[in-house]
């Protein structure tokens, strides 16, 4: 067990190293809420590679990691902006777009509808389809 932790542990002092690589590229805003002035934190897709990657990590408040981390938290109003996030030039954030719009198309019609709008490259795709959200 101990080994384990601390292998987490490194992965999260690797993820956090890419801090200033992340408050530039994010402009110190949320990578899904762009909400600003609030505390980032780094959100790695998963499935994550062997190595913290940052074309696999977002900055994002702390509100969108404990929604992240907890799907059954998601408040669906909070996320219609995501019918512009599915076109971002970041594919990690067309892809975290794409999960939770995945996630609330089952009870709200105005994700399905967006999903169905929508025609992601078939590498976002299949990355989105590798780990939805649950």
């Amino acid at each position: 067990m101990a080994k384990g932790y601390e292998q987490n542990q490194e992965r999260v002092r690797a993820m956090n190293a890419l801090g200033k690589d992340l408050a530039r590229r994010s402009r110190s805003k949320c990578e899904l809420t762009l909400a600003s002035g609030v505390p980032l934190r780094p959100y790695e897709i998963p499935p994550g590679p062997p190595e913290p990657d940052l074309d696999h990590i977002l900055f994002v408040s702390l509100d969108a990691l404990e929604q992240l981390e907890n799907p059954s938290k998601l408040r669906p109003d909070e996320w219609r902006h995501l019918a512009d996030l599915v076109w971002a030039e970041l594919p990690a954030v067309q892809v975290m777009a794409l999960r939770i719009l995945q996630f609330l198309a089952t009870d709200h019609g105005w994700a399905a509808q967006i999903l169905a709008d929508v025609q992601p490259s078939p590498e976002v795709e299949e990355w989105a389809a590798s780990a939805p959200l649950r």
